[in-house]
């Protein structure tokens, strides 16, 4: 056991104790916060209100505004919800799964990933609501007993399981994320000076005492909580991937999709919680507690979600030149060599031979690169759904009826406006709550702190 500790390199550097810890964490909320911060939230939330504007735009106008077509009657719209809904992914496998596989290096990314998953399944929730067009009616998507005559929603439409997906996985996050907050906002609550901010911590804590039976329940309810949301990584993307799967088009009914779905959502959330994480690290001065380490341990998922989806492609390939439909295997050549090959092939390279890099050492333990690889995934993820949807739709049976979808200021300006609003709400969480889980942190200082960990040695040697 204690050869096996003694090697490994620590998860927390710079002979940190427990009372460290909790300042370190705890600065940042207490004090000002550092001038980066002003910087960023000013950017984000302008983008933000000019999002808000373009979709208020968009309701008050009507879809027309967006450059959908009779042919292509999807794009951005539901490119950037399964995006999103991609992204979100991240949260739950670093916190879920890895929980149950008793992974120690989670400790310090998975706060972050859970607040990330909340915010991109909110920015995901409202392309299908914008989508509508009558917002007002969005309500009908939900199985109610209804006064409108008979009218239910069909049962059997993937747009609907998506509502109980999505619903579902949001309700599910939320309550890990917050029932992980309560140890730490007891211990703000403990620390903070000013007494407004004590009674607001106080009420955020549920009056939490950290006693043995408290801290039992919470380990107990952390693992069932685990176990329920270890299945949603794998339906909700399942069920996003169903809008396309369960239907006639081809390019769109294949079978590979829920799992090839999965491991993309995966590798995107993944590749934004990089993005997250290193500005955090520089903005909050997390040096010591998201190390190297960290940062190569989520590159290697990258690596392995990267080849699968690599995998995926070739197959979906495969299958249509061996299904022998022509129809079949036209929406497969068309997507990489008709009019939109770029997109075809900006998806390959940034999906499929980016990742492979990371099987260098000296790249994935290099900052400014992760970083740089981190938005080249992104691109790739949203490009691949951009390429999945409007490749599909743009040349159907009819060549008279082919056409090119071209965006509108609209649909860049709520994508645009969505990735505001995102950094915003990621950006007053980071401010205000504990952005680091410290707790947990304090779990895993005996077992992979730098300190410790040099004496386990003198002991061993």
């Amino acid at each position: 056991m204690h050869s096996e500790s003694a090697i490994r390199e620590p998860l927390i550097l710079g002979h940190k104790t427990y009372h460290d810890i909790t300042n370190d964490i705890v600065a940042p909320i207490e004090n000002k916060a550092p001038r980066a911060w002003y910087v960023l939230i000013t950017i984000s939330s302008l983008i933000a209100l000019y999002g808000i504007g373009c979709i208020l735009y968009l309701i008050g106008t009507g879809i027309g505004v967006w450059g959908l077509n009779k042919t292509v009657d999807w794009a951005w719209d539901i490119t950037n919800f399964v995006w999103w809904v991609g992204i979100g992914h991240a949260g739950t496998l670093i916190s879920a799964v890895l929980l149950l596989f008793r992974q120690r290096w989670r400790m310090a990314v998975n706060r972050s990933a859970e607040a990330m998953t909340i915010f991109a399944v909110i920015m995901a929730a409202t392309f299908p609501v914008i989508h509508m067009g009558r917002v007002w009616m969005a309500y009908w998507v939900l199985p109610l007993p209804n006064t409108f005559g008979s009218l239910w929603v069909n049962f059997n439409s993937p747009l609907l399981w998506d509502v109980f997906a999505i619903s579902t996985y949001f309700t599910v996050s939320l309550v890990f994320w917050y029932i992980g907050l309560i140890p730490d906002f007891a211990t703000i609550r403990d620390k903070v000076k000013s007494p407004g901010m004590k009674k607001a911590y106080g009420i955020l804590s549920f009056g939490w005492t950290g006693n043995a039976k408290a801290w039992t329940r919470f380990e107990e309810v952390s693992l069932v909580l685990a176990g329920i949301a270890t299945p949603l990584v794998f339906s909700v993307h399942s069920v996003v991937s169903f809008d396309f799967a369960t239907s006639v088009i081809p390019g769109w009914h294949t079978t590979i999709f829920p799992p090839y779905f999965v491991s993309g959502a995966v590798f995107s959330g993944f590749a934004m919680v990089q993005t997250l994480l290193l500005v955090m690290r520089k903005v909050m001065k997390l040096e010591s507690y998201i190390t190297i380490k960290h940062i190569e341990y989520m590159n290697i998922v990258i690596i392995v979600t990267g080849s699968i989806v690599g995998v995926a492609y070739i197959t979906e390939l495969f299958i249509s030149w061996y299904s022998g439909v022509e129809y079949e295997s036209y929406a497969f050549i068309n997507r990489a060599t008709g009019p939109y090959w770029w997109s075809y092939w900006a998806m390959m390279t940034c999906n499929v031979v980016s990742p492979q890099v990371f099987w260098f050492k000296k790249l994935r333990t290099n900052l400014t690169f992760t970083f740089f690889m981190s938005i080249v995934v992104n691109i790739g993820m949203w490009f691949e759904r951009f390429v999945i949807i409007v490749t599909s739709l743009h040349r159907d049976y009819l060549p008279s009826a082919w056409n090119l979808f071209h965006p509108t200021w609209v649909d860049v300006g709520i994508f645009v406006g969505t990735l505001g609003i995102f950094f915003t709400l990621y950006l007053l969480f980071a401010r205000f709550f504990p952005v680091l889980a410290l707790n947990e942190l304090k779990s895993i200082l005996k077992l992979s702190g730098e300190s410790y960990k040099q004496q386990a040695q003198h002991h061993h040697h």
